[in-house]
């Protein structure tokens, strides 16, 4: 064997692990703001697309939505099932919900409180639909949760608006 083909595995992983690491760096440099732009979109185009469904014209109901919230859905909790309380009350404040939530989420203003309040809704939404957890509620939960902790990013009107209030410097005075 000779020195070189005793070296060349040695050769190969450290260039390997060179490869790994450069490409980690990389990554690594990606703008936080990326994505939780594709977090904000990817958590508010579900529900705005739900939310569309519930409306027939400018806060008038749809047939189906009233029907879905008066006759099928149910709460599931502790293993009984129960009738939604107010389920037109409910069925406005979904479809209110589904729709400006979104927007303001895909602005990225109140970025913090729209996460919540999908979040929030995500909850309910699980307790009407239990066998939804795995496909959708949990991915939207942990959406949300990361929104709620992290922000919109400097992609968000919240972040222009923080921005703006920014005092600027204080100068020296002259003497």
């Amino acid at each position: 064997m000779s020195l070189e083909t005793a070296h060349a595995p040695q050769h190969g992983r450290a260039s390997l692990a060179g490869l790994v690491r450069q490409a980690d760096r990389l990554l690594a440099s990606i703008p936080q703001s990326l994505p939780l732009l594709a977090l904000r979109f990817a958590l508010a185009v579900p529900f705005f697309l739900s939310g569309l469904t519930k409306w027939d014209s400018f806060l008038h109901l749809s047939t189906g939505a009233r029907f879905l919230f008066e006759e099928e859905f149910r709460l599931h909790i502790l293993g009984g099932e129960y009738a939604y309380p107010f389920p037109l009350v409910m069925a406005a404040a979904a479809g209110i919900g589904e729709i400006a939530l979104p927007v303001l989420l895909v602005l990225g203003l109140g970025t913090r409180f729209a996460a919540l309040g999908l979040l929030a809704m995500t909850a309910i939404i699980q307790l009407t639909i239990p066998e939804g957890w795995a496909n959708f509620h949990l991915p939207w939960a942990a959406m949300a949760l990361a929104l709620m902790v992290f922000g919109g990013g400097s992609l968000s009107l919240d972040q222009f608006f923080h921005a703006s209030r920014r005092p600027s410097l204080p100068t020296m005075p002259t003497k």
